[in-house]
């Protein structure tokens, strides 16, 4: 009886890969602790957090931001950091590994294309995005025709990313992720270029308000709006960029190897 125990105990054979692997696993692991707390947090403003603030009066107001928010959005902006720059060391290896054994098949291939069209097209999406929100027309920054220029600016910039990186040496987890880590990246820059800026001035005013008594700016509404909007945007590009993420090995989406 006493062996049969033992011999059950000891029946599981676990192997730990070392190497390059166990440091693969361990960035993805990264990547997807990081990302939970990022689009946690992000779902939490939209569908929580900043309803139930707009829903407070001036007092209350002054007391639960400065702390809330502050606390709230350190690790909101980190998370995403995180998040994206392991993110994209990960995309890296896989583009690397692709090129890699397209040049042993006597393919041409290279990495460059790829890399620049990623960081050149998502940073013009995110451009053009500011741009309707730092616009002198309000009309601009109204939810519907906001919606719409920045999903022409984000599905441009895949289909153009897709048409300079299609050669047939490419997986579709390069693919995939590019497009889905370009969605994080345009939502990164807008955390720490849109969203922080302005709450940081929300917050700042909010306190001295609060403590001192000193008048809300007459620019305050607009920041308040710019903040809330770049948010919903974040929310509503989380959608497809999780499914780019989810589709790079679970649903083979583009050809390639």
């Amino acid at each position: 009886m006493t062996s049969w125990l033992v011999a059950l105990l000891l029946s599981p054979s676990i192997q730990f890969p070392g190497g390059e692997a166990t440091a693969l696993m361990v960035l993805r692991w990264i990547h997807l602790v990081a990302g939970i707390t990022w689009v946690g947090l992000l779902y939490f403003f939209t569908l929580v957090g900043l309803p139930f603030v707009q829903e407070l009066d001036a007092k209350l107001r002054g007391i639960v931001v400065p702390k809330l928010m502050r606390r709230a959005l350190w690790w909101f902006r980190w998370s995403a950091v995180v998040t994206v720059l392991a993110g994209i060391a990960y995309w890296m290896h896989i583009v690397a590994s692709d090129v890699r054994n397209a040049v042993s098949a006597g393919e041409p291939a290279s990495a460059g294309m790829m890399f620049g069209a990623f960081f050149g097209l998502w940073t013009l999406a995110f451009v053009i995005e500011m741009g309707a929100l730092m616009s002198p027309a309000e009309v601009l920054r109204k939810g519907p025709v906001l919606g719409v220029i920045v999903g022409i600016a984000v599905v441009a910039a895949a289909y153009i990313f897709l048409s300079l990186n299609q050669h047939g040496w490419e997986s579709n987890r390069a693919l995939a992720i590019g497009i889905g880590g370009g969605l994080g990246w345009v939502m990164l820059l807008n955390v720490w270029g849109v969203v922080w800026r302005m709450q940081k001035k929300v917050i700042r005013w909010t306190e001295a308000n609060a403590s001192q008594g000193t008048a809300m700016p007459p620019e305050a509404p607009k920041v308040a709006r710019i903040a809330l909007l770049c948010t919903r945007l974040n929310f509503w590009l989380s959608f497809p960029m999780l499914f780019f993420m989810g589709a790079a090995s679970h649903y083979i989406l583009f050809a390639g190897r």
